[in-house]
């Protein structure tokens, strides 16, 4: 026998989706959290957008899973109350090279299931954004925004509704294998362990530093952390638009790009800084990359108008010269030890598609 049936490390979006859906099926669950209150690095440092899925290899994880968390995450959000806008995108090309960038992104959007996407010239572009320039845009009308921090507490409200426990400032400090199941140790004020037949590292940024205290994990199983940084400025004022603007998407971001909040407030980012460290301090000498950026969509930004915003950073697992990773839902059957599941390299669309991210990490450890 074990004292509980699960424990999730990390209390992020995903930690707190996969608690939702084991303690639904009857498990009892407990969340340690580092942290003085869940879902305070990645889930709440981002730009808060319900991915389409049309950015993703086809049959990619991230593909699979963005497209089926996507109407997972609507239903929810219409049944819980919480607070979101179906607005819509443009992907604009700003030069004729980037028309065919459009094109491809187009098919492969179809390839995955993104069945509503339109290429449009810049003429009907300007007609639902007058403010726009581009020579093309491909839209995206389910994309949309959410209040993570209202998804966090929903998803939590379920969990705790079925028994779970969230242990905040418990910091996991290693597990060892058991017959059936792992030892916990968690550090704190009140140091302690505990025993459990299933554990799922959910630890996003600090994913991989959390496997090497897993005893029995092969070193070779484990990715390296690399930090990819993304800074944010509001826009002083008023948007000019009503919808999201996205560039043509770069290698290991999608660009400067205008994202809203639900008051209408428009922010831009973020852009990659990688980093060594996880800080989260704004350095505005990087708002002199952005206005360039931003005027080959918007040549009307008026000057002095970015405020330094927020940052957060991508818990990736590929460098700036490698090519982006899939999400790794690693389980028993990748590294061997009966009752784990480690998710590596969680980044967007991590928030959309955390939903079906959770019943992934449930079927891993069913099988």
């Amino acid at each position: 026998m074990t004292d509980i049936d699960a424990i999730i490390i990390g209390a992020g979006v995903i930690g707190l989706a996969t608690a939702r859906a084991l303690a639904m099926r009857g498990l009892s669950v407990i969340i340690l959290e580092s942290g003085k209150e869940f879902g305070s690095a990645t889930s709440s440092r981002n730009s808060e957008v319900i991915h389409a899925g049309l950015y993703y290899p086809a049959g990619s994880l991230k593909a699979r899973l963005c497209v089926e968390g996507k109407a997972r995450l609507y239903a929810f959000c219409q049944s819980h109350g919480v607070a979101h806008r179906r607005c819509g995108k443009l992907i604009v090309a700003t030069s004729d090279e980037e028309v065919a960038m459009l094109a491809t992104l187009h098919e492969k959007g179809k390839a995955n299931g993104c069945n509503d996407l339109e290429l449009i010239d810049a003429r009907q572009a300007l007609l639902l954004e007058p403010a726009l320039a581009c020579v093309a845009a491909l839209i995206s009308p389910s994309t949309g925004i959410i209040d993570s921090h209202g998804y966090m507490l929903a998803l939590l409200g379920d969990a705790q509704d079925h028994g779970a426990v969230l242990a905040l400032k418990a910091p996991f400090e290693k597990a060892e294998a058991m017959g059936n199941g792992f030892r916990v140790y968690v550090g704190g004020t009140e140091p302690t362990s505990l025993t459990c037949r299933l554990l799922i590292n959910a630890a996003g940024l600090v994913a991989p530093m959390v496997a090497r205290k897993i005893e029995g994990l092969p070193e070779d199983m484990i990715p390296q952390a690399r930090f990819a940084k993304g800074s944010y400025f509001s826009l002083a004022g008023k948007s000019p638009f009503s919808r999201l603007i996205y560039p043509a998407p770069h290698t290991h971001g999608l660009g400067v790009h205008l994202t809203l909040d639900l008051a209408g407030q428009a922010r831009f980012g973020p852009d990659v800084e990688w980093v060594d460290t996880i800080d989260y301090a704004v350095d505005p000498r990087r708002m002199e990359g952005f206005g360039d950026a931003i005027r080959r969509y918007w040549p009307g930004l008026p000057d002095n108008a970015l405020i330094p915003a927020y940052s957060g950073i991508r818990p990736k697992i590929s460098g700036p010269d490698e090519p982006a990773m899939d999400f790794r839902i690693d389980g028993p059957e990748t590294h061997g030890l009966a009752g784990l599941v480690n998710l590596f390299g969680i980044e967007s669309p991590g928030l959309t598609a955390s939903l079906a991210i959770a019943d992934e990490v449930a079927a891993r450890l069913e099988a």
